[in-house]
């Protein structure tokens, strides 16, 4: 995706996804609370006709850019990589002129029911999730994007809002929130996205722990006051940069969490792991087995 074209996605609508409201709209400004730190008077504006934001509490500011940075404490081209994969998020477009142009991408939802599209089932066949899996905790989803519909994966949140994946397409439609999976334990884990927390129940079918998917490392700060009473915390966060420093973020706030990520060190996450181990054990299967003979 071209540089300027990621830099034309409105930050209002980027936030939105990412499960942040404004606590007051001023004519182009719009106030949050900020999605970098715990405040609670607003002092992050976004300035919607020059597309930009700034932080009055650290002086931080820029473009789209810059706050994915800020959010997911990332490089700058980790955050350009982010945003080109997020072509489902609503923008705002401009014209030759710089005159902006008034319209909004939305995705719309049409129905839910269980899992049956072929084309989904071998896209979870890929992920090695089984259908008995992903049909206790996700639906199959119709949906509008640019008047148009598709069939995706759709994993619910506490807020309603859904989480929605294809081959071909990652999204949310709105509103963004954590998932919470309570079986009423004292054993608490969390995941970085529900194609880890599948995977961990394909790994471990039997598995009663409570659990709690984020959904976007964004939202990581509202679950603080969910973590509190758990005697055992476990945590399955992405072997990158951002993943990494999540995991310092939620050792502060709970000092007894497990890395959960060291049991996949050499893989990016749960999921890429789970299909590594499958994978090897098809060739274990396929290796045809040879016997020596006795010279003579």
């Amino acid at each position: 995706m071209d540089i300027q074209y990621i830099k034309q996605i409105a930050i209002t609508d980027y936030l939105q996804q990412q499960g942040y409201a404004p606590a007051r709209v001023h004519g182009i400004h719009y106030w949050y609370c900020s999605p970098l730190r715990n405040e609670r008077t607003p002092s992050f504006k976004v300035n919607t006709e020059r597309n930009q934001w700034y932080d009055f509490g650290t002086g931080e500011h820029g473009d789209i850019i810059d706050l994915v940075c800020a959010l997911f404490r990332c490089s700058i081209s980790e955050a350009i990589d982010r945003l080109s994969g997020a072509k489902q998020v609503a923008h705002q477009g401009f014209s030759f002129g710089g005159e902006r142009k008034n319209f909004e991408r939305k995705l719309e939802i049409f129905s839910a029911h269980p899992l049956s599209n072929p084309n989904l089932l071998r896209y979870l066949s890929e992920r090695t999730i089984p259908l008995s899996i992903a049909s206790t905790y996700c639906s199959e989803v119709l949906f509008q994007n640019m008047n148009r519909k598709y069939y995706a994966i759709g994993f619910a949140n506490d807020a309603l809002g859904w989480e929605i994946r294809n081959i071909y397409f990652k999204g949310c439609i709105a509103p963004k929130a954590v998932t919470t999976i309570k079986r009423g334990t004292d054993r608490l884990q969390i995941f970085e996205g529900f194609m880890d927390f599948l995977s961990w129940q394909t790994l471990n079918p039997s598995s009663m722990s409570d659990a709690i998917v984020l959904n976007s490392l964004a939202l990581l700060p509202r679950i603080k006051e969910q973590i509190m009473g758990y005697q055992e915390v476990e945590g399955f966060l992405d072997n990158d940069d951002a993943g990494r420093k999540s995991f310092a973020v939620l050792k502060q706030i709970c000092p007894q969490i497990v890395d959960g990520s060291t049991r996949y060190r050499e893989h990016k996450d749960l999921n890429e792991w789970l299909v590594a181990q499958s994978k090897i054990k098809e060739k274990q299967v396929l290796l045809p087995t040879t016997k020596r003979g006795i010279r003579k």
